[in-house]
């Protein structure tokens, strides 16, 4: 813990002396030539919430940012010269048909969690600030969660309880994701990452099913938060001109699909959202941020414009629009020296400083396809059983909330961010780095 507080203030040190020297916008010049004249920064964001530090208490931590500090992005974000523009515009811009004035922060939403409906879509409207959210359609107006939400509970009720799976009667993959986590060699978050990543969404539902028969059943284990929008609330948020992308139907990631299942989650996932909404889908977001070339083929042969993913790399004048760089934003990104807001290490997020400095190491998206299995290893058990008799349920976080001045330029001042002060504590270590989910 000590460790990551100190590299978080010679982060936020650095930072402060690139916004205060003048070199985070010699940074950004140099990253605006490498661009082709001009810089296209997309961020994605996944749930905005009142309360971040209670959320915190039950969520996946690099999904979650308060509202406080998603409105001060967009101040701070317009404050720096950006244009709050669409993926339209940016797409435009890339390809020739338009001349942007000034560098473009295009603001996404990945997954269409009710959080946006409840706290970002107001911030937005009252702002003007311009947005795109991502709806994996068969979630939409259902009580269902998202695979990765329902793992995270389940994960967290197996070290709460230091219940020791039955891995025989488990999906075989089952222990290359739980086998890190309780032998503490990866954080949940961590683990589940990686392991959304390499096996089908049939694997994953398995392991749900498996651990919430050997917990015993019960409502306890399906997670009260990340409930999706609904139709209405969809409806609502397109007559006000927010632009709305496929996301797949069953959050998938496809690159571990065949053909046949890539075509039915593009094509369906976007007639769903036309004939709901009655707005023509022309965008797509890339379920854990991988794509393939066969993706792309389905995605430019059913009239779509644009593919984003997650890889935290410049966008060029002249790029691909369907292999789109998003830099992905979670509340610790913004979290300076004394664990408050810090405006200067955000704008320094923004405009890339840590990347342009080699610090950074973007995850690249574009895959191959893998339509087979791939094989697990082998955890020793008598290691999951030492592991599981040192665990300690996960306890309640102390908090600080330090009042935080906004830009007047754009909106009226908002209330502090709460700040997360967690050590010794299991699972809470992951809020002090970026463990994204898509």
């Amino acid at each position: 813990m000590a460790g990551k507080v100190l590299r978080r203030a010679a982060k936020a040190a650095a930072a402060g002396f690139f916004h205060y020297s003048g070199v985070r916008k010699a940074m950004a010049a140099y990253r605006r030539s490498q661009s082709g004249g001009r810089r296209i920064l997309i961020v994605s964001y996944h749930r905005v919430v009142s309360d971040f530090t209670g959320e915190l208490q039950r969520s996946i931590p690099g999904l979650l940012i308060s509202q406080e500090t998603f409105r001060r992005h967009l101040e701070e974000a317009n404050a720096a010269g950006y244009e709050l523009a669409s993926i339209g515009d940016a797409v435009d811009v890339m390809e020739g048909r338009r001349t942007a004035k000034k560098d473009l922060f295009v603001v996404t939403f990945d997954d269409g969690y009710r959080d946006v409906y409840r706290y970002a879509y107001p911030v937005l409207k009252q702002m003007g600030v311009p947005a795109i959210t991502y709806l994996p359609t068969a979630f939409i107006n259902t009580d269902k969660r998202f695979n990765h939400d329902r793992l995270f509970h389940l994960l967290r009720c197996v070290q709460e309880r230091k219940f020791r799976p039955d891995y025989d009667t488990m999906p075989t993959p089952s222990v290359q994701l739980l086998g890190p986590i309780l032998t503490g060699r990866k954080t949940a978050s961590a683990a589940l990452d990686d392991f959304i990543g390499e096996h089908p969404t049939r694997v994953l539902t398995g392991i749900i099913d498996s651990l919430e028969q050997q917990l015993g059943g019960g409502a306890d284990l399906v997670p009260e938060q990340g409930d999706v929008m609904n139709w209405d609330e969809v409806r609502q948020m397109a007559r006000d001109g927010f632009e709305f992308g496929a996301h797949t139907l069953g959050h998938t990631v496809l690159t571990l699909e065949p053909t046949e299942v890539v075509e039915k989650e593009i094509v369906e996932s976007k007639q769903t959202i036309e004939r709901e909404v009655g707005v023509q889908v022309k965008d797509f977001a890339y379920c854990n941020g991988w794509y393939s070339d066969e993706m792309i083929r389905v995605l430019k042969q059913n009239g779509f414009r644009s593919g984003v993913t997650t890889e935290d790399l410049p966008n060029r004048v002249g790029g691909d629009p369907f292999a789109l760089k998003r830099k992905v934003m979670w509340e610790n990104f913004s979290l300076g020296m004394m664990g408050d807001y810090s405006s200067t290490l955000t704008v320094c997020q923004f405009d890339d400083c840590f990347g342009v400095l080699g610090m950074s190491h973007p995850v690249l998206g574009h895959r191959p396809h893998i339509l087979a299995p791939m094989n697990t290893s082998n955890v020793l058990v008598e290691e999951l059983d030492a592991a599981l008799a040192k665990a300690t349920p996960v306890d309640v976080v102390d908090v600080t909330a330090p009042v935080i001045a906004s830009a007047p330029a754009v909106a009226p001042g908002t209330a502090g961010a709460q700040v997360v002060v967690a050590p010794n504590v299991a699972l809470a270590s992951e809020a002090a780095q970026p463990e994204e989910l898509q």
